[in-house]
């Protein structure tokens, strides 16, 4: 074995590492004992960011609060999207939060990667819109008399610079020179596939590549498709004489279900040279092309059945609750391994016999009965 082949055995390797735990940030979301982050200075104690992060986060200090706040979002979304699969999205002290689980090039790493990327682009929209940021406001490019003949009014959601502040944070580890392993190339285009979920937004961002002068390679289409349209109409006794409007963000609940769909649909792709250039491709032939918005994957899940010592993260079903009659992965023969489950009975107290009273406020009763409820072996 020569030492030039050596040498560039260990530099793949690293740079899989390296990419492999670009996900790091999201300990962010464990620092609520930091209080805001105020200064430069606190940007140097953030553990998690690489030292490129740390530059980005010392130039946009008022920014960072919102992309703490994108982290907790993105770690809540994934355990609500996953709360009956066997990995639940379950969090360590440490990071990567999830353990080895995402350092993987598996469906569920394409699932936090991409629910990571669009919630720093939402969180940064909100706080733009809220009036947090002197940096950028509501999106003023929204204006004059819509084609139906509302006028457009408000605050408009400015999801562009949200969307370019997520690529260049979240993005810095794979963008770096000379990273073009499969594992970087898997991790942008699941970047990318978040922050394109149809429901946020119809905005092109090529006037905003030069405005803010950011290193993107996100070219011409739309970013994410359909904005919500939410109006106010103004007359006598809401007579609606005159609407006027303003585009939302959905709820982060709706990208969620979106990004989750992907996921349960997510294409498995390689490494293909194809003239000078690195690309994935489905592993089947017979598989059609993945698109810009789908989610795709390397490697295949471990069945998260047990717990591994040896993959922090990975913590085994043992103790979750199941359930019995269900036959989706949520039924206790799934969820259990088929090592099967405990029963036993518990009290559980619920709001009952609820009555309206003038005014205004509802009153109820608690309510005790008696359910059960199975945990697997």
């Amino acid at each position: 074995m020569s030492s030039e082949y050596l040498i560039r055995s260990l530099l793949m390797l690293f740079l899989a590492l390296f990419s492999a735990n670009a996900s790091n940030w999201l300990y962010l979301a464990k620092l609520s004992s930091v209080g805001s982050i105020s200064d430069e200075e606190t940007c140097e104690k953030l553990r998690g960011l690489i030292q490129r992060q740390v530059q980005i986060c010392k130039r946009n200090v008022e920014v960072m609060d919102a992309v703490r706040r994108g982290a907790q979002l993105a770690i809540d979304e994934c355990q609500f999207q996953f709360r009956n699969r066997r990995w639940n999205c379950s969090t360590l002290e440490s990071v990567p939060v999830f353990g080895k689980v995402v350092t993987q090039g598996t469906r569920e790493a394409a699932f936090v990667y991409a629910i990571s990327a669009a919630s720093v682009a939402f969180a940064v929209t909100r706080a733009c819109s809220s009036g947090e940021l002197d940096k950028c406001g509501c999106d003023r490019n929204v204006h004059g008399v819509s084609p139906e003949g509302f006028q457009w009014s408000g605050c408009s959601d400015n999801i562009a610079y949200g969307v370019a502040f997520s690529q260049s944070f979240v993005d810095i580890r794979e963008r770096s020179k000379g990273h073009s392993s499969n594992r970087a190339l898997m991790n942008l285009h699941n970047n990318e596939a978040g922050r394109k979920v149809r429901g946020l937004t119809n905005i092109t961002i090529e006037r905003f590549v030069h405005s803010y002068k950011l290193n993107l390679f996100f070219h011409s289409k739309a970013i994410l498709n359909h904005m919500r349209v939410e109006c106010k109409c103004h007359g006598v006794s809401g007579s609606c004489e005159v609407k006027t409007c303003w585009k939302a963000m959905p709820p982060f609940r709706k990208v969620g279900n979106v990004i989750k769909e992907k996921f349960d649909g997510a294409t498995e792709v390689e490494l293909r040279k194809v003239g000078t250039t690195k690309v994935l491709v489905p592993r089947n032939s017979q598989f059609k092309p993945h698109t810009d918005e789908d989610l795709v994957y390397l490697d295949p899940s471990p069945d998260f059945c047990e717990h591994d010592p040896r993959t922090p993260g990975i913590l085994g079903t043992a103790g979750r609750f199941c359930n019995k009659t269900s036959k989706a992965i949520d039924g206790c023969e799934l969820m259990c391994c088929g090592r099967g489950f405990h029963t036993e009975e518990v009290e559980v107290v619920d709001r009952c016999s609820c009555k309206f009273h003038w005014c205004c406020y509802v009153k109820c009763k608690q309510c005790r009965k008696m359910v059960e409820m199975h945990t697997c072996r």
